[in-house]
């Protein structure tokens, strides 16, 4: 707002004089000299340009399709999709994710008000006594009256060298990089639900084989007694066979306290309290799907993978925010005017005669700032070499972690039919040592042993298949799930 007084008549600029104005900035400006040697010196990698490896060229030649957004239905599991279903709508940190988003958008509002024209008015009216020995005519002077002034101002930034375009650019790509972040939230939020789930359906297998085992140890004490009491063994045979009972006892409580302890984490990522962990149910997931990626990577992963993606928009974002720096060495140039009534007193105050009004450019030239110019510019371009770094960095960790997924996934393959078959192997081990035992053809040691090996045997499988639905999982995430995002224009080139 105008804080000074104008007097009556009008201020009038010849377009002559105006004209020679804006042309003696426009030669100012071209003779403005950015500082030599600041330029940016990372460059960004190329996605087709990494060596994806084996692993994933082989994926790439089972194709299959791009997952869907709602990709952890694949586990046929109601109760895993209600979890998950739940985890997006109650959890906190989609709703920070929403909320940092809403802020880009309003600072992104902000940098765009820049570019339009402002019109404001301003009134102010001052009781004040007049001195005496100024230009304050009678009888105003040495008495007291009203200095009353209303008016409009108008100001518009012609932006000739971007400064502003330069600024809202940055701020548009934040907002997209916002929009990347917040889905990176969610796609960690649902496979931290999957993955989770997963480690409760383990320890329910892990639950079942421990019961089995206590009862088979139960089984072998029975025998045991049958034996002692016919005088076939000795009070040390009987006492070895029931030492294994509390230890058994034991691992089941171990197991149920673990479970308990899941439940209460899926609550919290769903957002609600530990009370409502109380009523999940034992999960039953299946899964059934190749090893297959969708299409060729490493390009695909920048329209797929959110934190990629966020991390692109970053380096555009950062590219912009270097325009703006380099645009503030030259010229500012304002269009100004303002209208409005001044007078002393009211009697004359809506009249012709006190009309103002006036209209020209306001120009600024940046001509010795201590260095804070050429500062603010290499604070842009090291902010860029930041942001390009670690979008490289963010590439290669991307490509690093498909790669492992799949190899992994590869090698859970064949460890799920040695598994199978080692399973097999040590149930039948230890019927027929059960079987001699209880003919006495053999003593507590050998049952013992072969009980044993079928207790780790069986927690391998289980472990196996519960590594295979969890690795897939890991799988989704490193390939950026189901929704597909938006990349900066030229991203892929």
């Amino acid at each position: 707002m105008k804080t000074v007084s104008r007097t009556a008549s009008p201020a009038h600029i010849p377009r002559k004089s105006l004209l020679l104005a804006v042309a003696a900035a426009l030669t100012l400006g071209g003779c403005a000299h950015l500082p030599g040697g600041v330029s940016p010196l990372s460059r960004r990698i190329e996605a087709n340009t990494l060596h994806a490896g084996r692993a994933i060229r082989a994926a790439g030649k089972k194709p299959s399709p791009w997952p869907s957004q709602r990709w952890w239905e694949m586990y046929h599991d109601p109760q895993l999709n209600r979890l998950v279903a739940e985890a997006i709508a109650g959890s906190p940190a989609v709703r920070i994710a929403q909320a940092r988003i809403a802020r880009v958008q309003a600072f992104a509002g902000i940098a765009r008000s820049r570019l339009l024209p402002s019109l404001k008015a301003d009134a102010r009216f001052t009781r004040e006594r007049f001195t005496e020995n100024q230009f304050i005519p009678p009888p105003y002077a040495g008495n007291w009256s009203w200095d009353n002034l209303a008016m409009l101002d108008f100001t518009y930034d012609l932006d000739l060298w971007g400064k502003n375009r330069s600024a809202l650019a940055a701020a548009l790509d934040y907002v997209q990089m916002a929009g990347a972040e917040a889905q990176e939230v969610r796609l960690a939020l649902e496979t931290a639900v999957v993955r989770v789930y997963v480690q409760l359906s383990l320890q329910y297998t892990m639950l079942d084989i421990a019961e089995a085992t206590l009862r088979q140890r139960q089984e072998i004490l029975e025998i045991s007694q049958e034996r002692f009491a016919a005088g076939l063994a000795t009070e040390l045979d009987l006492s070895q066979a029931e030492a294994p009972l509390p230890a058994g006892r034991a691992e089941i409580e171990r197991i149920s306290e673990t479970i308990d302890l899941l439940r209460n984490q899926l609550a919290a990522l769903a957002g609600k309290g530990p009370g409502d962990g109380e009523h999940i149910r034992r999960p039953a997931l299946s899964l059934d799907r190749p090893v297959g990626l969708p299409s060729v990577l490493p390009a695909d992963l920048l329209g797929r993978r959110p934190d990629v993606a966020a991390e692109r928009w970053r380096v555009e974002a950062a590219g912009n925010e270097i325009d703006a720096a380099k645009a503030a060495f030259y010229p500012n140039i304002n269009l100004t005017a303002f209208a409005g009534w001044q007078s002393l007193g009211f009697s004359q105050f809506l009249s012709p005669g006190s009309l103002i009004q006036g209209f020209g450019p306001a120009i600024s030239l940046p001509i010795f700032a201590g260095g804070r110019l050429r500062s603010q510019l290499r604070v842009s371009v090291a902010d860029y070499d930041m942001a390009v770094e670690a979008y490289n960095g963010t590439l290669i960790r991307a490509l690093e972690n498909v790669a492992n997924q799949v190899v992994s996934l590869h090698s859970l393959e064949t460890q799920r039919v040695e598994a199978n078959s080692s399973d097999t192997l040590a149930r039948r081990s230890y019927d027929i040592a059960l079987t001699a035992f209880r003919a006495g053809l053999t003593d507590y040691l050998n049952v013992l042993n072969a009980q044993n090996l079928t207790l780790r045997e069986a927690q391998r499988k289980a472990q196996v298949e519960a590594r295979i639905l969890d690795t897939y999982a890991a799988l989704m995430q490193a390939i950026g799930g189901g929704v597909p995002l938006t990349p900066p224009a030229g991203a892929g080139s």
